[in-house]
């Protein structure tokens, strides 16, 4: 790899002489960034390709609430649903025992 031109320095293994200066980044190392770079480039193009349903408007944030005579007695964990999930839980029609109505509220 190195030539008669580079000397290899024994305190340092990436430093060499090249002619009459010191080099300090190696190929190895130029290499190494430009694949830094590379990954982080293609990582951040992922992220953004890659976004949530909520940017597309397909999703809502639903959650089961228990009435007994008109009034809230328990609310269930808000829940994010989109497409599919999200078309079931809106066609579901409310349970209705007695006085007591279990619905989906989404917003």
């Amino acid at each position: 790899m190195y030539s008669l031109f580079f000397t290899k320095q024994p305190f340092y293994s990436k430093t060499y002489l090249k002619g009459r200066r010191f080099c300090i980044f190696d190929i190895e190392i130029r290499v190494s960034m430009k694949r830094k770079l590379f990954f982080g480039c293609t990582f951040l193009f992922l992220t953004w390709a890659f976004t949530s349903c909520e940017a597309l408007n397909t999703c809502k944030i639903c959650r089961q609430v228990t009435y007994i005579n008109g009034l809230v007695d328990q609310e269930g964990p808000e829940t994010e649903y989109c497409d599919a999930k999200l078309i079931a839980i809106e066609a579901t029609p409310d349970v209705i025992n007695g006085n007591t109505r279990i619905a989906w509220e989404c917003r």
